[in-house]
């Protein structure tokens, strides 16, 4: 199946009322391969190129994910999985983008095309083989040009409705609010807002920051230099395809690696913890402050929640 590209002139500017919108569903992308791509090496009458792929959500803030690179290929495989957050089915796309990594200057694109969201069946996986566009507008002759194709794997999964009993708490304070009896079986979105912690201190500096690890997924907070009760108030998000009852959290304090004295120390941890997710997923949210392991008087503040539709 092939999906055609809507008629519009350009990939659609972030709508910041979307940003506020609540979690519909996940997307899910598997990258197969691409076909008949075009030669982009510095020598083309013999090179190949180093195609990579760059996946985003139309109308999202949220940073482009992108598959690895597949040197001096024009016929590269990949089947690499990505999963994104639905917030508007009807007017949110999936945007793909197709680069040739460059060695020397700015790597160059070699096409791009978009999966409407709304044409997608709940449920229901579809393999799809989209043309490469040079943009995305229908009436610009510079698509009658082949530029090969792209192959992707995508299913939606919508969360599965419930109605709201009491509004959920939102403020910071330390109430938890239970979940309704009818809360579904289904997906949903973990939240974790690592707050700020106390107390970490480094052999050698003190520059700390946190790392998050979720099922393979790492994401970090901002690094506060010199301090010890750093504070970060940062927010990250999980798609989860099912409640993540049995699985568990894993949050650890670094220090960045700094110079004393002229000399250059690594980095250094600080500490950890590992957070089991059963309580939030029955509660819906938790915040609480957690004593580090292998720190001496280190803590660190997590608030977490899990949302579903």
């Amino acid at each position: 199946m092939c999906l055609l590209w809507p008629k519009t002139q350009q990939v659609p500017i972030m709508d910041p009322s979307t940003a506020s919108k609540r979690p519909v569903g996940i997307l899910l992308v598997k990258v197969l391969g691409a076909q008949n791509l075009e030669k982009k090496g510095l020598f083309l009458l013999g090179s190949k190129s180093d195609p990579y792929v760059k996946l985003k959500m139309s109308d999202d803030w949220l940073p482009s994910k992108r598959t690895t690179v597949k040197r001096s290929n024009l016929n590269p495989e990949w089947h690499e999985d990505f999963k994104f957050v639905v917030k508007d089915l009807e007017n949110q796309s999936l945007v793909v983008n197709v680069f040739h990594r460059a060695q020397v200057g700015k790597h160059a694109k070699m096409g791009m095309n978009r999966v409407l969201l709304k044409e997608l069946p709940p449920e229901e996986t579809q393999v799809s083989t989209l043309n490469l566009l040079k943009t995305m507008d229908p009436n610009d002759v510079q698509n009658e040009k082949s530029r090969g194709q792209i192959t992707l794997e995508v299913t939606y999964k919508p969360f599965k409705q419930e109605e709201d009993t009491e509004e959920e708490s939102m403020d910071g304070t330390d109430e938890v609010q239970k979940a309704p009896d009818n809360t579904p079986a289904g997906g949903g979105l973990l939240f974790v807002i690592l707050h700020e912690a106390q107390d970490v201190e480094g052999k050698h500096h003190t520059n700390p920051y946190a790392k998050i690890t979720f099922k393979g997924e790492e994401k970090k907070t901002k690094v506060v230099k010199k301090n010890r009760d750093p504070r970060w108030e940062h927010e990250f998000e999980f798609a989860c395809e099912e409640p993540p009852t049995n699985d568990k959290l894993h949050v650890q304090v670094l220090s960045k690696a700094g110079k004393i004295g002229g000399i250059l120390h690594d980095k250094e941890t600080l500490g950890y913890i590992d957070i089991t997710l059963a309580d939030v997923i029955s509660n819906r949210r938790i915040n609480e402050k957690y004593r580090l392991i292998d720190s001496k008087y280190g803590q660190i503040q997590i608030e977490l929640q899990w949302r579903t539709s």
